[in-house]
């Protein structure tokens, strides 16, 4: 799958995936094509979110949160994760733009714009067109902190 295929698709969502509609839609559409076209789509997901996977954006607090004595409250792994599912749902623009300022990236943070709902969308499409579960592992890991380029601090 090109990468323009890929944005058309997430295109689809309107700019968040905080619902589960709105990615069994998505997931809907995809399973339509071809089952390479859906494990396309699984790579290029993994990819970009795995180009997310960076330090100046894991770092960045919940902005709708505190912690005690009003310190910021710091992103989890899972927070992490499903802010840069978030990030990829607002589309490609938003996708490319937070790589040259952090600072658009922070909004993303906030407990509205949890984007869980689009890592569901190749499994989902692949058992829609199959009727199989999904068994398939990507080139790239996209959980948060596995881009040891992205966290230098983390290299062994």
């Amino acid at each position: 799958m090109t990468w323009a295929d890929f944005w058309a698709l997430i295109a689809t969502l309107n700019g968040e995936a905080t619902e589960e509609s709105c990615c069994h839609r998505l997931a809907e559409e995809l399973s339509r094509r071809p089952v390479p076209d859906i494990i396309g789509f699984a790579e290029r997901l993994a990819e970009a979110l795995y180009r997310l996977d960076q330090e100046k954006f894991g770092t960045l607090p919940v902005v709708d949160l505190t912690a005690r004595l009003g310190s910021p409250f710091p992103q989890s792994s899972d927070v992490f994760l499903y802010t840069r599912c978030a990030v990829v749902a607002a589309g490609q623009a938003v996708w490319e733009s937070v790589f040259f300022d952090a600072d658009k990236f922070a909004p993303y943070t906030s407990s509205d714009c949890d984007g869980e709902w689009l890592l569901y969308v190749p499994d989902k499409a692949y058992e829609l067109a199959t009727g199989e579960e999904w068994d398939h592992s990507t080139r790239y890991c996209f959980e948060s902190y596995s881009n040891r380029d992205g966290w230098p601090g983390l290299r062994d």
